[in-house]
């Protein structure tokens, strides 16, 4: 069957370009795109960039500039220079998958508050692939001696530099790394950095930690049968869809193109590459072929890693190239990483987020849970997890949460804490405001030794061992109100703000007062008569309360 194959029926209303037609039910990169730009959440930039030193610093001033969330997008360049001045005639998109979560959620095509549901739904119900004998990413092929000249092969392609400044090259990071298990056959789909070299060669990083690259586990393989190479393919620009699979961690015998196709709802598109026994994205805009070396190691970085420090200099993976195949019009992306925010934290977060819920409400069965959140400014190291309680919740049930959330992965789990539904994860004052007001350290902090030290600018090479903190920060019985005053005032006063042209607010949750269960009604009806202007009415109640002999501060609670 040919790529042409789907029926018009299966596509969803707000697909677009071809996947409109009814070529297919989800969209490539370009359609992507082309939404971006519709909904208003792409720049594009046709001045000159030079891609070694201003492309990726000017992308990153949306994440460290002040700016919110919500106003970050996705940026095109399609005027580009590297150092020498050298001009490239294919353009570069950054940020394209999650400059915010609206950009993931364009990708995922459907709301933010449905993302949930649909990688519930996917990994309930994958759909394999289909393999079709023409594709896009197949359009222009490069193989053999034209490999290896300056301005052939990977130098053909304009890979910026993530970290100008401390990066000693330019770094494949918006990566989709196909690798095969030679026992079972299953294809295992990662994202991993990979520093250029030569036009013909490359470095591949993939995380040896416990918990890290399923790669790796393919190339210990590969070593423990005496193969001498592995065969890759790097590919560059999935439909989203398929992109979407390089972060998120999914069990190592299960292939990430079956999960694409439930979110897609239909097969994935999947072509045989030239030159390597592997299946790649018959839409990619890219795919670098060939074959890692398991027996030689070679100095890599430094580069700016997603979690806040620059990776230096190690060995890793070399890679020669065999074939680079492309789309005609083929875009590279690439990720703005690094310190958090930044593109991979959101990636990370959006992805990881559901993986955690699923696994503590349903395999685990706490149905207390109602949330988890990754604090996004250390969700590059997975660091803090915060997870929403219900009311009412037994503390067991809140601690098996706490302990299923430090050990659904190996490399997870730094610091765990467990909050009421009224504290807003997102908001680090709440959090410690809970922790502060709600948490008796004596009983309610957990420590947990031997554990790995995870993605971050320390890992195990030693063997040196991390720890997890647990801290159960719920409310343990009904409290007083949040003393703010109530919705309805804090709406009103913020409309007078407005009339009179103050500054531009951004409410910080809490933002107005709401009950904690310890209230009355009485105090509803003396709180409106005071707001009224009617307080000697609630002076003439209180003096009927007077009562003689009791210590002052002694609590009093109305009829």
């Amino acid at each position: 069957m040919d790529e042409h194959s789907i029926a018009a029926e299966a596509e969803r209303p707000t697909e677009r370009s071809e996947a409109a037609a009814g070529r297919r039910p989800y969209n490539d990169l370009h359609d992507h795109i082309a939404e971006l730009r519709r909904r208003g959440l792409l720049v594009e930039v046709d001045r000159p960039i030079d891609k070694d030193s201003e492309l990726h610093p000017l992308v990153r001033w949306q994440f460290v500039g002040g700016m919110k969330e919500a106003d970050r997008k996705a940026f095109l360049f399609t005027n580009i220079m590297d150092g020498k001045g050298r001009k490239y005639d294919i353009p570069v998109v950054v940020g394209a998958l999650a400059a915010n979560r609206a950009v993931y959620a364009t990708g995922m095509n459907c709301s933010v508050d449905e993302i949930q549901a649909k990688w519930d739904r996917a990994i309930a119900e994958p759909v394999p692939p289909r393999l079709v004998e023409q594709a896009p990413c197949q359009e222009i092929v490069e193989t053999g001696e034209a490999l290896t000249k300056e301005g052939g092969g990977l130098d053909r392609l304009p890979i910026p530099v993530s970290t100008p400044g401390f990066d000693s090259a330019p770094t494949l990071s918006a990566t989709n790394v196909i690798s095969k298990d030679p026992v079972t056959g299953v294809q295992n789909m990662g994202t991993y950095r990979c520093a250029l070299k030569a036009p013909d060669r490359l470095v591949v990083r993939m995380a040896t930690r416990v918990g890290g690259a399923g790669g790796y586990q393919h190339y210990l393989k590969h070593q423990a049968r005496g193969d001498h190479e592995m065969p890759v393919a790097i590919v560059l620009g999935c439909p989203p869809y398929v992109a979407f699979m390089g972060p998120q961690k999914l069990p190592i015998d299960l292939d990430e193109f079956n999960v694409a196709g439930g979110l897609a709802g239909a097969p994935i598109n999947v072509v045989k590459a030239k030159t390597v026994d592997l299946l790649v994205p018959a839409e990619a805009e890219v795919v670098i072929e060939g074959y890692v070396d398991t027996r030689m190691v070679e100095p890599e970085g430094p580069f700016g890693e997603s979690h806040g420090h620059v990776a230096l200099e190690e060995f890793n993976m070399p890679m020669r190239i065999t074939a680079v195949t492309r789309r005609r019009d083929a875009v590279i992306p690439s990720y703005i990483s690094q310190v958090a925010p930044s593109e991979s934290s959101v990636i990370k977060r959006v992805a990881y987020e559901p993986l955690f819920l699923t696994h503590l409400r349903d395999t685990m069965s706490i149905k207390g849970v109602k949330r988890v959140s990754l604090h996004e400014p250390l969700t590059g190291l997975l660091r803090v997890t915060v997870i929403t309680i219900a009311a009412g919740t037994p503390k067991t049930e809140v601690w098996r949460a706490l302990y299923g959330a430090a050990f659904f992965k190996g490399d997870c789990g730094k610091i765990c804490i467990a909050v009421s539904e009224d504290i807003d994860p997102d908001n680090p004052d709440a959090i410690l405001w809970a922790m502060a007001y709600r948490s008796n350290p004596v009983a309610d902090v957990l420590t947990l030794p031997h554990r790995g030290q995870g993605h971050g600018p320390k890992r195990e090479h030693a063997g040196e061992e991390d720890s997890t903190l647990l801290v159960d920060a719920t409310m343990k019985s009904p409290m007083p109100p949040l003393a703010l005053p109530t919705q309805p005032f804090m709406e009103r006063a913020r409309a007078i703000w407005e009339e009179m042209g103050l500054p531009p607010l951004v409410p910080q949750s809490p933002w107005f007062g709401y009950s904690l269960g310890e209230w009355h009604p009485a105090w509803d009806k003396a709180a409106e008569r005071a707001a009224h202007g009617e307080y000697l009415e609630n002076g003439r109640i209180s003096l009927g309360q007077q009562q003689p002999g009791l210590k002052p501060e002694t609590r009093f609670v109305p009829e």
